[in-house]
């Protein structure tokens, strides 16, 4: 079973993952996170001379896809995480089951502004991430077999496990 999960920086994406990858260790489990996929710095456009992380050419989907469908082959479940796991139909129709966790604004500009992982970035580049998202990155809505939640609010995890169960 390959599981999507999709949403804004900082929506809680990469905990999820993380405990579902735990929840599935004893049924051979990976996590594949989009970030692993991003192309060399220096090949990433620039925005008033900072890396633009928050396009598509950021990534290398061929590497990307390519991995989901080996990794198939190799484990039970494949659970697949980031920024654009909506952006390419051909991603999409790889998956068998697909979460999108949404946050507010107010909440995504808080938890970024604490997130250092790549240095401080300026306010500007923090509103710049988040019209990215919204530019770049599908929302599941017309998809009937998305489990849609806030990041907002603690997870309520065996909603989750239904969802994929069903």
């Amino acid at each position: 079973m390959i599981i999507a999960i999709g949403g804004i920086s900082n929506a809680g994406k990469s905990n999820l993952a993380k405990r579902l990858s735990d929840h599935y260790r004893n049924q051979s489990s990976i996590v594949l996170c989009q970030d692993d996929f991003a192309n060399p710095t220096n090949e990433i456009p620039k925005i008033n001379g900072h890396t633009n992380w928050e396009i598509p050419e950021s990534l290398d989907f061929d590497k990307f896809y390519k991995k989901i469908i080996e990794s198939a082959d190799s484990f039970k479940i494949v659970l697949v995480e980031g920024l654009f796991v909506y952006y390419e139909e051909r991603l999409i129709n790889l998956y068998d089951k697909s979460i999108y966790m949404s946050i507010s604004k107010e909440t995504f500009f808080k938890r970024k502004r604490k997130d250092l992982r790549w240095g401080k970035e300026p306010e500007w580049y923090l509103q710049y991430i988040w019209e990215s998202h919204f530019r770049y990155c599908k929302e599941i809505d017309s998809r009937n077999d998305a489990f849609q939640f806030s990041g907002e609010v603690p997870i309520d995890f065996s909603s989750v496990i239904n969802f994929l169960e069903i």
